[in-house]
């Protein structure tokens, strides 16, 4: 009952924020003419009153986010011709990021480098822990086996690190680029914005969740290794 509880718990922590981040995204998603513009629009129009017009917007089927590479605000349909609350203000915490971009911001830089690492890093993992058995039979030295098994399971974690340590750069493009703008000219409508304060919160821990998830990773692979 005891380990039980433990998996219902652990299941929760990790699944809890995705179900929560979702949940109030969807919300504010209605009705979803709220306001007189897109999010791509809002994007377009924040990215030039910052001297941003050399970043482009684009709509994307690969989830929200701003790329440092290739200069690009890319937003999903529903946010990118979307006109509710929620696809103006997760346009707004994209526009954060490329405002961060443009000031040098060092956690921004930091996580480019984490997330350009973690993809290689992730299938360089999942081969480790596919050859530790081979390794422990051709070895018989259980310590070599382990060891492969540990490494491949640090490595495999990468992504999740990469996420949990930019929490608070999300934040900041949430809450210190992304919110003034809205204030500053006043395109949110009356009264959304203690609405727009839970999204931007949602926005900020897209990433905690997302990086939560891939724990799950992890643990599907301690259960096929422990068979």
């Amino acid at each position: 009952m005891f380990y039980l509880i433990l998996i219902v718990f652990f299941l929760g922590l990790i699944v809890g924020p995705s179900y929560w981040v979702k949940r109030t995204m969807a919300k504010y998603s209605h009705p979803d003419d709220r306001y007189p513009y897109t999010g791509a629009e809002l994007a377009r129009s924040l990215l030039d009153e910052a001297a941003l017009q050399a970043v482009r917007v684009e709509v994307t089927e690969l989830g929200d986010h701003y790329d440092p590479i290739e200069k690009v605000v890319r937003l999903t349909p529903d946010k990118y011709d979307g006109r509710s609350l929620t696809a103006i203000t997760v346009a707004a915490h994209e526009v954060g990021h490329a405002v961060q971009d443009r000031d040098g911001y060092p956690p921004l830089a930091l996580r480019t480098r984490l997330v350009q690492w973690a993809a290689p890093a992730e299938k360089l993992g999942a081969s480790i822990l596919m050859l530790a058995p081979v390794i422990l039979m051709a070895t018989r030295a259980p310590v070599a086996g382990l060891l492969f098994m540990a490494g491949g399971l640090l490595t495999l974690g990468t992504s999740t690190l990469a996420h949990l340590l930019t929490l608070p750069m999300e934040l900041n493009a949430s809450f210190g680029r992304a919110l003034p703008m809205l204030e500053q000219k006043h395109y949110l409508i009356r009264g959304d914005m203690p609405h727009a304060r839970r999204l931007l919160t949602a926005a900020a821990w897209t990433y905690v969740s997302a990086s939560l998830m891939t724990l799950l990773n992890v643990a599907r692979w301690l259960t096929i290794l422990r068979r």
